[in-house]
């Protein structure tokens, strides 16, 4: 009705010159209408393992060209060595710094979370009983675990191979290292469902208290877009970054025949049945373009941020 009423209005006025309505006032007003009416939701980005705000600049530029006005936040805690910290210290961290952006946008929030962010964010929407998310993009994210020799794995533990890290990871001292609260050695099951301070309980792979609560609390978003590809490089397999992950033989398992998304432990078969859950798989993406590469934006997470 607002806008019918500006156009009769201003269509049927004899004070406005033709120059003005061709010319100058049309965009103008054309463009405050457009930003009235649409009003997108504030971006929430959550960056990974070694990254800072910094490193989002371009995914910034592709929200606001495509979506104008867009208020995008992207979270600067935990950069570069301080992502090490373990993953419950970055959930109530990030979760503390988020909270007030949700209190402030009464029609809801996205998340765009990336790499070892994504695994936060999960732990964000599980525990947090009140958040409004609407879309959580994850992008790029280890969500059903990590198993592979990266150069990541060899910068941090020079001295170990992905076979061996189960000796360090799987241990109270490994349990302080972010990469160790996900860290999904396939060999050493019981080891990982029993040590894991982090991952275990978010897939309620060990008996969790919380678990019915955490599942209502996440199943409160509304879409959930799961992203990557087969060359990231870094994502061991990339097929972890949509819940598909190896059994005891390497062989990866898709998320369909999963045991948490059969038993629906925390909500991906519910989110399923909805028509909530996107995947989205893009080949030729190196792990560390995935939030600069326009075409990844266009395709999996622009239709998203509305």
């Amino acid at each position: 009705m607002f806008m019918l009423y500006l156009r009769v209005t201003l269509w049927g006025s004899a004070l406005l010159p033709a120059d003005w309505t061709t010319g100058l006032l049309w965009p103008l007003l054309g463009a405050c209408l457009w930003a009235s009416v649409v009003g997108y939701k504030p971006v929430i980005i959550v960056h990974g393992l070694f990254d800072s705000s910094g490193d989002f600049i371009n995914l910034q530029r592709f929200i606001n060209e495509s979506h104008p006005g867009t208020n995008v936040t992207v979270i600067d805690l935990f950069d570069r060595g301080a992502s090490l910290e373990p993953m419950w210290k970055q959930v109530e961290g990030f979760k503390a710094a988020i909270y007030p952006i949700m209190q402030n946008a009464a029609d809801g929030v996205h998340f765009i979370c990336y790499s070892q962010g994504g695994l936060v964010c999960r732990g964000i929407l599980s525990t947090l009983s009140d958040h409004n998310v609407h879309s959580f993009i994850s992008l790029s994210s280890p969500q059903a675990g990590q198993y592979g020799d990266t150069d990541y794995l060899k910068y941090l533990f020079p001295q170990f191979v992905k076979s061996n890290l189960y000796h360090v990871c799987y241990t109270a001292l490994g349990q302080m290292i972010s990469i160790c609260n996900y860290w999904n050695d396939p060999h050493h099951r019981d080891l990982y469902v029993n040590s894991s301070d982090y991952l275990a309980l978010l897939n309620s792979e060990r008996p969790n208290p919380n678990s019915t609560e955490w599942k209502k609390n996440f199943l409160k978003i509304k879409k959930l877009v799961l992203i990557g590809g087969p060359d990231d490089g870094v994502i061991t397999p990339w097929q972890s970054s949509q819940f598909g992950f190896y059994d005891d033989n390497e062989t990866v398992v898709e998320m369909q025949h999963q045991d948490l998304y059969l038993r629906d432990v925390f909500g991906l078969k519910t989110l399923a049945a909805r028509g909530d859950l996107i995947l989205c798989s893009v080949p030729g993406v190196q792990h560390v373009w995935w939030h600069s590469n326009k075409t990844v934006f266009h395709t999996c997470m622009e239709k998203w941020l509305v």
